[in-house]
């Protein structure tokens, strides 16, 4: 990169590893320097609660919010309905307005954890005020794409698209070199999301769009089409699609997806995540996720043996601090120490509650480590019990066939796959 920004954002976001591409650095920067500026993410609202996945681009709003910028966060209640195709291979299933709204709702509940929104808020978790100028907003798009007149859409607004451009895109040309179908429901999703580029610069004043790289087609296209409709300059910018060190996409576990709603996935389980994290990605990590200096993330990503687990714990209390809160991430830590190094069960962790009644004559451990959450399937926990990898109230399990009865669970039991994943099965009294 020969051009050195000058504008907090930008500094920060690239010292953190957060910049994959830009449409016009110098120009973005420039615009920065003039004063608070609106930029948008969009969010389609496709489940109950947003997800680890999500929380790159979620960090990347809440700095443009603390270097004195406004964030929107566009949630998709119109977009939805469509569903984005890039880089899918299979439609999305079709949502009910009814599973959307309460899908928005739950993400919500997220994205205020890490931005202050209305005029006399904070940055939560944070000392920095938020003025009546960079103040978040939630806008949801179907307030303008549920009305539109179809016809004069199409006249207004897709006559501006070019079909073969339209094609020539990443996103849907991987999709067609596979031979896997492409709607035209789907195909409309990327005007769609133009458009609502369009409409924010007209009704905000929003003046960039962020996203991660496989986006990068459809915000190339809000700004074409801007600059078409009205002669206005935008700008887009991306961040990196996240892989582990070791080739794993970022967010995903064995149990699924770590989602960022504390009913969905406990701040316990949230943290192991992170103190989880393969030593090669703790400094990145930290520079990503967390608000640590990123002199202090180098020295701790630069840690060696036992000595960086000082790092994984840091990142674990500081991301889970963000989303939970200090109490939930000071509980969570609590509780690994007494699992770990004191062999208890621990309060704190995850936890299948069963009726006498659903255990019968007895229930298998293989559906106990599945039914926990520390399998994904049945086969994956017998491969588990094989392999050597579960315990019970940290004895080795050999027998996928051994029953545990309702006698059994007189006590809690502890079930453990690898020295790192546990979960606490009890009976309902």
């Amino acid at each position: 990169m020969t051009y050195q920004p000058k504008s907090d954002f930008l500094r920060e976001i690239i010292a953190r590893g957060f910049l994959a591409d830009c449409t016009d650095l110098q120009g973005l920067d420039e615009t920065l320097l003039k004063g608070p500026v609106t930029c948008y993410i969009g969010y389609d609202a496709t489940a109950k609660s947003l997800h680890v996945g999500h929380l790159l681009n979620i960090m990347l709003l809440r700095w443009w919010q603390k270097t004195g910028n406004r964030p929107i966060t566009l949630m998709g209640g119109g977009t939805t309905k469509v569903g984005d195709p890039s880089f899918r291979a299979d439609e999305r299933p079709l949502l009910t307005p009814d599973q959307i709204d309460a899908n928005i709702a739950g993400m919500q509940r997220v994205f205020d954890r890490y931005l202050g929104y209305g005029a006399s808020a904070t940055v939560p978790s944070s000392s920095e005020a938020v003025g009546p100028k960079t103040h978040a907003l939630m806008l949801n798009n179907a307030e303008w794409l549920d009305g539109l007149n179809y016809l004069d859409f199409l006249r207004d607004i897709g006559r501006h698209f070019s079909v073969n451009r339209m094609l020539s895109f990443e996103s849907v040309k991987s999709r067609l070199d596979r031979e896997q179908s492409l709607s035209f429901l789907e195909f409309n999703y990327m005007i769609l999301q133009a458009y609502d580029f369009l409409e924010l610069f007209r009704r905000e004043g929003c003046v960039l769009q962020m996203g991660g790289s496989d986006q990068w087609g459809n915000i190339i296209n809000g700004i074409d089409l801007t600059r078409r409709v009205l002669d206005a300059e935008i700008h887009g910018l991306t961040t990196p699609l996240l892989t582990t060190s070791d080739g794993r996409k970022m967010g995903k576990s064995q149990g699924g997806a770590i989602w960022l709603d504390g009913d969905m996935l406990s701040p316990y389980e949230f943290w192991q995540f992170w103190r989880n994290t393969t030593d090669a990605d703790v400094g990145r990590f930290l520079k990503l996720y967390t608000e640590l200096p990123v002199a202090e993330c180098d020295r701790l990503g630069a840690l060696q043996g036992a000595e960086i687990n000082e790092g994984k714990i840091i990142l674990a209390n500081a991301v889970t601090t963000l989303l939970h809160g200090a109490d939930a991430a000071q509980a969570a830590e609590a509780t690994a120490r007494e699992v770990f190094e004191k062999g208890g069960m621990g309060d704190d962790l995850p936890t299948l509650t069963l009726t006498a009644a659903e255990i019968g004559e007895g229930i298998s451990v293989a559906q106990l480590i599945t039914r926990s959450g520390l399998a994904a399937s049945g086969k994956e926990a017998k491969r588990l019990i094989a392999e050597g990898g579960a315990r019970m109230n940290d004895a080795g399990l050999t027998d996928a066939g051994l029953m545990v009865t309702a006698a059994d669970l007189a006590q809690p039991i502890k079930l453990s796959a690898g020295k790192k994943r546990h979960a606490l099965v009890v009976l309902q009294d």
